[in-house]
């Protein structure tokens, strides 16, 4: 009876030994132990992000990926990324960091601290609606069409486009004359480039900073609308701010006034559009975040 209790003492450790050694092989089954596997991140709008621990993204890393890939709508218009309006964002976070470092997170921060917004560092789709609000905020209130009075005619030489018609080269006085401050300051700055003519005029060749488009009648804004059906609000709007005469389209690069990604991405990264970016308040003008080439008189300081 003694023998036959020790075999069956033997038998039952054999038994456990085998059971632990069936469990181990299944948890490190396909080759991988579960030390080692990466966990997916997974964020609305974004890759997947593989991670060699736990912790989550840092506002740093997901802001270098929402810059590209954060799906939005302005002006009806689906948008992909926030890429094109960094040089905007940058100015009016007051920061020269990269959108990937912590240094941009941190201005980003303070900035939606000071907006009521969660200080999370992340530019989300939330944040990005209440930068965009605070631009739209800055452009012109009153879209009432110009009276004949407070309107000139520019020279031809101010005009991207030498062959423009009389009618079309109207822009409201005050509009023209801090137009004409902004060029002489930018023409006066070297590290842009710009070609002088005479009297801090640009030169017949250059074609930075000449006037694409200003007053623009309701008639004319209509044709424009009936011609473009497909532009929506984002491009052509009902109740334009050129009927003002205080709003000028300057040219900064790339095609003119074309609204595609590419080519927007293209003007944004331009040295004369920067320098917009961080000078054209001071002599009144506002920009219409969606188009680069888009500035409205406000007013001086």
């Amino acid at each position: 009876m003694k023998d036959f209790r020790v075999h069956v003492a033997i038998s039952f450790v054999a038994l456990a030994m085998l059971l632990a050694a069936v469990l181990l092989d299944a948890g490190t089954s396909r080759g991988q132990s579960k030390s080692a596997s990466k966990p997916v991140v997974r964020e609305p709008g974004l890759k997947r992000v593989l991670k060699s621990s736990n912790e989550p993204a840092s506002p740093a890393k997901r802001n270098a990926l929402l810059s590209t890939e954060l799906n939005w709508t302005f002006g009806g218009k689906p948008q992909r990324g926030w890429y094109i309006y960094k040089p905007l964002i940058s100015r009016l976070l007051n920061t020269k960091n990269d959108v990937a470092s912590d240094g941009f997170a941190s201005a980003l921060a303070r900035w939606q601290k000071k907006s009521g917004l969660l200080p999370s560092g992340l530019l989300d789709e939330q944040t990005l609606y209440a930068m965009i609000a605070a631009w739209q905020n800055a452009r012109l209130k009153d879209r009432s069409p110009a009276r004949p009075d407070q309107l000139l005619t520019a020279p031809i030489p101010d005009f991207y486009d030498p062959t423009r018609a009389e009618e079309l080269r109207q822009v409201e006085r005050e509009t023209y004359a801090a137009y004409k401050r902004m060029v002489s300051a930018a023409i006066a700055n070297k590290s842009l480039g710009l070609a002088r003519g005479a009297k801090d005029q640009l030169a017949t060749g250059q074609k930075y900073l000449k006037i694409i488009s200003a007053y623009r009648s309701p008639e004319y804004q209509e044709k424009l609308r009936r011609e473009s059906p497909n532009s929506g609000s984002a491009g052509l709007a009902v109740n334009s701010p050129h009927f003002t005469g205080r709003a000028l389209d300057l040219y900064v690069g790339g095609e003119p006034v074309d609204t595609r990604n590419s080519n927007r991405a293209v003007q944004v990264e331009t040295r004369v559009y920067q320098w917009l970016v961080l000078n054209a308040d001071r002599f009144g003008f506002r920009p219409y975040c969606y188009e680069p080439w888009h500035w409205e008189y406000v007013g001086g300081k």
